[in-house]
This record gives structure tokens, C-alpha cells and sequence, in this order.
């Protein structure tokens, strides 16, 4: 028979809680609205959907994320989507001290996280980037057409994807 300490149990008890935590990204149903927003929040969307389709998770990058806010507030502020508002992609990373391979995803109008990923996922050439085992890293960022304005999304969404050229040759 065995005898287990009070320290022991604890630490069995903690165990078993903490084996609970795996999770892979959001649960079914789940909505993150852009105030909900972290890069653990975003990490794990992002990379749960990649998990699903067989690819391998990336890391979160801070340069591409403001590059991707970079995107997300120009099209907010002239209430457009677009990938080129007068400043490419390339001007946008290299501005935000990013200097690798990228690809770039936006979207408008979704009210959450979910529905900008599953936009993505339903248009072959988004759901490429956002696949692409090229890509090690990534950025994402939201923003709103503020001052009550009308517009015609209301709320963009860019997604940078990045890696090492090496990878595109």
C-alpha cells in the first residue's frame, strides 16, 4: 500500500488539472470579438485551424503584427479593402523592422476573429498563405472605422505571414 504526503497530493492534484490545458485553439462556437484580442487568443485560432489541416503551428511575430495594424488602420481609415493603399506589403514590414518573405491576407466585415479565418479558409488563394508550410510566423491585427462614420465593413482585419526567403527557392 502506498501512503502519499499532503505535498504529494497537491502536486498530483495540480497535474491532473493542468493535463487539461492542451487546448488547440478555440472551441467550436467560440466567437473573439477584435476587443478579445491577444496574441495568445490569436495564436492559438490560428494555429489550431493550421493543426486541423495538417500543418505545423507558427510563432507569433510583434514586427509582422505591426506591419498587419499598419494595414488594418490605413484601410479603417479610408474605410477600403485593399492589400496596396499606397504602401505595399514590402514597405509595410520592412518599415516595422521585418525582413523575410511574407504573404498577407485581409479581409472586412467579420465580426470576429472566427469568421475572418473562415473567410480566409473559403478563398483558395488566402487559404494558401494561411497554410503555407513556407511560413514560420505571423502577424494580425484589427481595426475599426471609428467616429461613428458609416461604413461599408465598419472592421479590417490584415493577416502577415512570414519566413525566410530560402524557403521560396
Amino acid at each position: 500500500m502506498y501512503s502519499v504526503t499532503r505535498r504529494g497530493f497537491l502536486l498530483l492534484s495540480a497535474a491532473g488539472l493542468l493535463s487539461g490545458c492542451t487546448a488547440i485553439g478555440p472551441a467550436p462556437g467560440v466567437a473573439t470579438s477584435p476587443a478579445q484580442l491577444s496574441a495568445a487568443t490569436t495564436t492559438a485560432a490560428i494555429n489550431g485551424v493550421r493543426k486541423a489541416n495538417g500543418r505545423p503551428p507558427l510563432a507569433y511575430n510583434t514586427r509582422l503584427e505591426a506591419a498587419a495594424r499598419s494595414q488594418a488602420s490605413l484601410m479603417a481609415s479610408r474605410d477600403q479593402l485593399s492589400h496596396d493603399l499606397g504602401v505595399t506589403l514590402r514597405q509595410r514590414v520592412t518599415a516595422a523592422g521585418y525582413d523575410g518573405a511574407v504573404g498577407e491576407n485581409v479581409a472586412g466585415g467579420q465580426r470576429t476573429l472566427e469568421q475572418a479565418i473562415q473567410g480566409w479558409l473559403d478563398s483558395p488563394k488566402h487559404r494558401e498563405t494561411l497554410l503555407s508550410d513556407r511560413f514560420t510566423e505571423f502577424g494580425l491585427a484589427v481595426a475599426s472605422v471609428g467616429g461613428g462614420r458609416k461604413s461599408r465593413y465598419g472592421i479590417y482585419w490584415a493577416f502577415i505571414a512570414g519566413g525566410d526567403f530560402a524557403a521560396w527557392r
